[in-house]
């Protein structure tokens, strides 16, 4: 079982405390404070692209 930072008091998490049920109200961290979970990865043809490709209304 993990318990969640939500559920948490503030002492023991960046997310804890507040009054009821409300939501972190911030980013998803650890409980040391740092970033955390899912960011967008790199596409793999980017990488590839040198130059846009001018469309025919700009010539």
């Amino acid at each position: 079982p993990t318990v969640r930072g939500v559920v948490m008091n503030p002492v023991d998490h960046p997310h804890g405390g507040g009054e009821g049920k409300t939501s972190g109200g911030r980013h998803p961290v650890t409980p040391w404070g740092q970033p955390e979970g899912r960011t967008r990865k790199k596409k793999a043809s980017d990488s590839l692209i040198v130059r846009r490709r001018k469309s025919n209304k700009n010539r």
